[in-house]
């Protein structure tokens, strides 16, 4: 066989292999990643009042720094973001500490959530896009170094800007966030809802190479929720969100969803089995302590099989 024969078999050779490799390649390992909201109730909760479980990967999310004013009649800042998780008990010490604890264990927060000051909206109302990016790179920045934090999520519920403005402000807030390393991961915490879902898909569509996870609020739908429904619903927000990582959800509070004694982890062990289970997250820790947090750690029980 003359040397241009012997190269083109080789080449031939190299192809082959380098798809069948393509092909052939080994399965993703199924996801162990299981989050938890902590902080919004103050109820003298601390990190290591939670059950961990040292075989899935533990996101803590404190709950939450907001950009409004404490004030009997709180204002929006702008972009400018404070700490209102209980910071006595979920200080940077014991961020800190549970870190070295649990190395499988990280700790992000959650920026805005529902409300304020005993019953106010938070919502997302800027001045502009560019004073309000500024702003926001500033004090979240602090906020992650102050903590030791490893992550953000966006939870606004209410807004006074369009989809398009929303997009802007947060889109470059992750964007500087990740290309500076300020942060290793972020999140989104939308849900089913005619004003909410407009201004999250706007960010999805423009930013959401920069999202790592999609925290939906599943407790959000009716209670009564029942098995067959919710797949339906995970089907629907995986069209949603396309390529995301999808996060499945419950309350341990009086919110809505199919709930754990109704079926929830039958439903996510559906999922397990088709290969489309990401995570499990719960609203919240605060909540779970009157029952000694037994769901978190059946959660955890099955991400860890």
């Amino acid at each position: 066989m003359d040397f241009s024969k012997l190269l083109v078999s080789f080449l031939l050779l190299q192809f082959l292999f380098a798809n069948y490799s393509t092909v052939h390649a080994a399965p993703n390992c199924p996801s162990k990643l299981f989050r938890e909201y902590i902080g919004a109730e103050g109820q003298d909760l601390t990190f290591s009042d939670v059950p961990i479980n040292a075989n899935v990967e533990f996101h803590f999310i404190l709950s939450f720094a907001i950009d409004y004013t404490n004030s009997s009649i709180p204002l929006p800042t702008n972009g400018y973001f404070n700490v209102y998780w209980d910071k006595e008990n979920l200080s940077p010490y014991r961020v800190s500490c549970i870190k070295a604890e649990h190395p499988n264990v990280k700790v992000a927060m959650s920026l805005a959530g529902d409300t304020v000051g005993g019953g106010f909206n938070v919502s997302f109302d800027p001045a502009s896009v560019e004073s309000w990016v500024r702003n926001a790179i500033y004090s979240v920045t602090n906020i992650v170094k102050e903590y030791n934090l490893d992550g953000i999520d966006i939870d606004y519920e209410h807004f006074k800007a369009d989809p398009d403005t929303f997009a802007k402000c947060i889109g470059r807030l992750l964007y500087y966030l990740k290309r500076n390393r300020i942060v290793t991961f972020t999140s989104i915490a939308p849900f089913e809802d005619e004003d909410v879902q407009p201004h999250y898909l706007a960010l999805w569509r423009k930013y959401g190479h920069l999202i790592d996870y999609v925290n939906f609020q599943f407790y959000a739908y009716q209670k009564g929720t029942n098995v067959s429904q919710f797949l339906q619903y995970f089907e629907t927000q995986r069209g949603n969100y396309e390529g995301g990582k999808i996060l499945v959800s419950f309350g341990t509070d009086e919110s809505g969803g199919l709930k754990p004694q109704n079926g929830f982890f039958n439903a996510t062990s559906i999922l397990k089995s088709q290969g489309k289970l990401e995570g499990i997250f719960i609203w919240s820790a605060d909540d779970s302590k009157k029952d000694n947090f037994y769901y978190e750690k059946q959660a955890q029980d099955l991400l860890a099989l």
